[in-house]
């Protein structure tokens, strides 16, 4: 289960015993697993500046959630290909996210305890703030490449009257720079192939005999070359038409053809370049090198053996786009623990009191003892809160004051921390 409950309750001795209660029944029961959660001694400031910043905080919360969700989602539209890879690419500091989560230390570079708490929310909020901006810069220009590689390949998946030619014909094909005589090109239905070739030559006049080839074929028919002289060119359409053959609007120009090919395959190159290196890197050994083969003119990987040259080559650092994302998936969820940390922090201060003196930990419930655990809890924790915990036990009483968000309540500080960030 990728869910995680981050809860807190007073630090004395009483409640200590509570905490060694709670650990025994939940370990006895196998309701959860349990680990102590780690919170430096941070600057406490005034009461009415902790009750703006638990507001504060509890709307940068959502915000570095919602970013964290992005950036995951988004590493898995780069990744369209490798989709099952996604979630062994969304790590926290290098590691995997519920071992940075359960090992959580607080990050005493980044964010120094020494100064006020609101500014270390400042901090925290400035930067999530940037990654939300770079990645909606980085995404529009992905997607406009991506976009305009779909829109060029559409053409080239529909059927012979509609894709598009410049991967089939050839200059060959065609009788060029001639004064009298044109090459048209003519969709025939695959049960008329006969009849095509006994008619296309009485369809008109001046049709070069024994001039029709069939270049291509897809599932509804085939394309079809005929030669003939330019003056008879519409009358021959209007009786190919009459007689169910298509002729194709198409003049071969090799420089339209050739600029067609290279946009597609320029765009193509683009896209593949923000998830894979373009080129063999040279920290690849030769013998290593020479197990692959990469063309020129597409920029595409072929692999000649698939063997240790294709694992050296897929552990290598993937393309710019992918890479950004990584890291910058890793810097949001490390500030988003910092800010539940931050949140249990200020919230246990507000609830216990000074001096501060609260534990915290994290618990991670078995998916078919969440209502158990929860249970569990408000019966250890109950003395903190009878109230809340009277209203938790029989929720049809109405206790004024306990209604005025739609935040859970519990005696005890409790913040979930959701895993499932691809879903």
């Amino acid at each position: 289960m990728s869910e995680f409950w981050l809860i807190s309750a007073p630090g004395d001795k009483t409640n200590l015993q509570a905490w060694e209660r709670m650990n025994t029944v939940t370990s006895k029961s196998n309701l959860s697993s349990n680990s102590k959660f780690h919170i430096p001694d941070l600057k406490v400031g005034t009461l009415d500046a902790l009750v703006g910043l638990s507001d504060e905080l509890g709307k940068l919360d959502s915000f570095a959630e919602s970013v964290i969700k992005k950036i995951a989602q988004y590493i898995g539209e780069v990744m369209e290909d490798s989709k099952d890879k996604v979630q062994e690419n969304l790590l926290a500091n290098g590691v995997d996210l519920i071992s940075y989560l359960t090992r959580f230390e607080w990050d005493m570079a980044k964010y120094p305890i020494k100064q006020p708490l609101k500014n270390i929310s400042e901090a925290l909020a400035k930067q999530v703030t940037q990654i939300e901006a770079d990645l909606k810069t980085r995404s529009a220009a992905y997607n406009n490449i991506k976009g305009n590689l779909q829109s060029l390949e559409k053409k080239t998946m529909g059927n012979l009257l509609t894709r598009t030619l410049a991967d089939i014909v050839h200059k060959e094909d065609f009788v060029l720079n001639s004064e009298y005589l044109i090459t048209l090109l003519v969709v025939v239905p695959k049960s008329s192939y006969l009849q095509w070739q006994k008619t296309y030559e009485s369809l008109s006049d001046m049709v070069v005999p024994r001039s029709t080839k069939m270049i291509a074929e897809d599932a509804e028919g085939g394309l079809f070359t005929v030669t003939l002289f330019r003056k008879v060119m519409d009358d021959f359409k209007a009786k190919a038409r009459e007689n169910r053959f298509m002729v194709r609007e198409f003049y071969y120009d090799e420089k339209e053809l050739k600029c067609e090919k290279e946009e597609l395959m320029k765009l193509a190159s683009d896209k593949k370049q923000q998830y894979w290196q373009p080129l063999l890197p040279a920290c690849l050994s030769p013998s290593l090198r020479n197990s692959f083969m990469i063309p020129a003119v597409s920029g595409e990987l072929h692999l000649a053996h698939k063997t240790e040259a294709w694992e050296q080559y897929h552990n290598l650092p993937k393309g710019p786009l992918l890479r950004w994302l990584k890291v910058n998936f890793s810097e949001a969820f490390v500030a988003w623990i910092h800010v539940k940390a931050l949140r249990v922090f200020v919230e246990s201060v507000l609830r216990y009191g000074l001096p501060v003196n609260f534990q915290a930990m994290l618990l991670q419930p078995n998916r078919k003892s969440v209502k158990r655990l929860r249970d569990v809890l408000n019966v250890v924790f109950k003395h903190l809160d009878e109230v809340a915990a009277a209203s938790i036990m029989d929720p049809g009483m109405d206790i004024p004051g306990l209604q005025l968000s739609n935040q859970e309540y519990y005696p005890y500080v409790y913040f979930k921390i959701d895993l499932s960030l691809l879903d």
